[in-house]
């Protein structure tokens, strides 16, 4: 879920906000079961809303409430994934520019609201909305998989749902959907 984070580094009760991305699996899941430690962990294609977000231990009902009403004011959109982009160590889609301006108004509304909890920790001075496809792994495999990855593009999502995702000490598991332009519809359970 984080750039230049492994898999077992995440602890039990750590939190994240997710879009899941299903449209990108054909092109990415492969390469992500690979080369990303957190398919590994359960997370799917995704573009990271915030991490980290609050411990599961702080999350109830009014935070679920708190989550549905922000996520509510934002329309769903469509995002266009049309290129590669690199991070030291990262290869990522990339949303066209008017999509990733929305996937940041999620990002900056809900870390407005939890100011506690700034986006990757606070270690990033800009937000880059991002589908991670490969982190940690050496240069050339990175370049087999961006070489490889242009065929399958673009992808083209439609972005309703933020999810809202826990740790449990081994995976990463969906508790709560929150679905934009809509109130809370429920939460799931572990």
């Amino acid at each position: 879920m984080t750039d230049d984070v492994q898999a077992d580094a995440f602890r039990a009760g750590q939190s994240g906000l997710i879009v899941r991305v299903p449209e990108a699996e054909p092109v990415v899941g492969a390469w992500r079961d690979r080369l990303d430690p957190s398919a590994r962990a359960g997370v799917p294609a995704h573009v990271t809303v915030l991490f980290p977000f609050l411990d599961a231990g702080l999350i109830d009902g009014g935070v679920h409430a708190a989550l549905g009403d922000l996520l509510s004011r934002h329309r769903p959109f469509e995002a266009r994934f049309d290129r590669c982009g690199r991070f030291p160590g990262v290869l990522y889609l990339a949303p066209a520019p008017e999509p990733a301006a929305r996937f940041r108004g999620l990002t900056e509304a809900i870390a407005e609201r939890w100011p506690e909890n700034p986006p990757f920790g606070g270690a990033f001075d800009d937000i880059v909305p991002h589908l991670t496809v490969a982190q940690g792994q050496e240069e050339a495999v990175i370049e087999k998989a961006e070489a490889d990855l242009p065929a399958g593009l673009p992808v083209v999502a439609q972005i309703s749902t933020v999810d809202l995702l826990v740790h449990d000490g081994r995976r990463w598991e969906r508790r709560a959907a929150f679905r934009l332009g809509q109130a809370l519809r429920g939460h799931l359970g572990r």
